[in-house]
């Protein structure tokens, strides 16, 4: 699936697991899909704020903001996003 570069006119046909969903639920903020070296990386909006360019995908009573420049590569938001040191998962679970 490709999206032109920075298309924010229309919504994202983007999928955010469950699991996902209920991290973000537990963590009671808002998070922002961005580039890292080894590619997207969930992190909480506290910590990478949300740029006027980013696509947000409502989760609830939350918001779940995503790069422009990560949108159009990315169909599913999964937990294999989260870095390993905010105490999620293991190296031995992906």
């Amino acid at each position: 699936m490709s999206r032109p570069f920075g298309d924010a006119d229309r919504e994202p046909e983007i999928i955010v697991s469950d699991d996902v969903r209920a991290y973000i639920r537990d963590r009671g903020c808002d998070f922002r899909v961005c580039t890292s070296c080894g590619g997207p990386i969930l992190l909480p909006a506290t910590i990478k704020r949300p740029k006027s360019t980013d696509i947000p995908i409502p989760v609830g009573e939350y918001t779940l903001f995503i790069s422009r420049y990560q949108v159009k590569w990315i169909n599913t938001i999964t937990m294999r996003m989260v870095p390993r040191y905010f105490g999620y998962g293991s190296f031995d679970e992906f």
